[in-house]
């Protein structure tokens, strides 16, 4: 019964976790996102932020001869609708199976599979930063991304 009690609570904690991304000396819920600006950081839910958005595009879908595995290429937009740049942002994603190392670009892929900017890339005051990905994937199975963080 120890043991039930003890996994239980473990995976407990790990889907508060997973569901969670600190924010200054907090942290933010499910459904929010950590907003930075000026330095000051807050919490707030996703559909109050109107600062930035994102949208993927489907782009092509083949199965692949060698391996027979249907990949699908996605584009999406980071679109900043603040007058300032953005600094830094995280998107989280789930069902993000690349099909290798290379097969992202316009952005970078963390340990943690949160997708972020390159190294010295800002999106620019009111206006759009595309990046790119292939993904192992099925009608069934697409890839779903969600911003996490935003710095400006």
């Amino acid at each position: 019964m120890k043991a039930f009690l003890t996994l239980t609570t473990l995976l407990l904690s790990i889907a508060v976790i997973s569901a969670s991304y600190p924010c200054g000396t907090g942290i933010c819920g499910d459904g929010e996102l950590c907003y930075t600006r000026d330095s000051i950081c807050r919490c707030m839910r996703y559909y109050e932020c109107h600062d930035v958005d994102l949208t993927v595009r489907q782009i092509n879908s083949w199965t692949d001869a060698k391996d027979n595995c249907v990949y699908t290429q996605y584009d999406v937009d980071i679109r900043n609708h603040m007058n300032r740049n953005i600094k830094q942002i995280f998107i989280g994603t789930s069902n993000m199976q690349l099909k290798d190392n290379n097969s992202i670009w316009g952005a970078r892929r963390l340990h943690n599979g949160d997708v972020t900017l390159l190294e010295n890339q800002d999106v620019n005051a009111n206006a759009v930063h595309t990046f790119g990905f292939i993904v192992r994937a099925t009608k069934d199975n697409r890839p779903s991304l969600f911003i996490k963080a935003v710095v400006y």
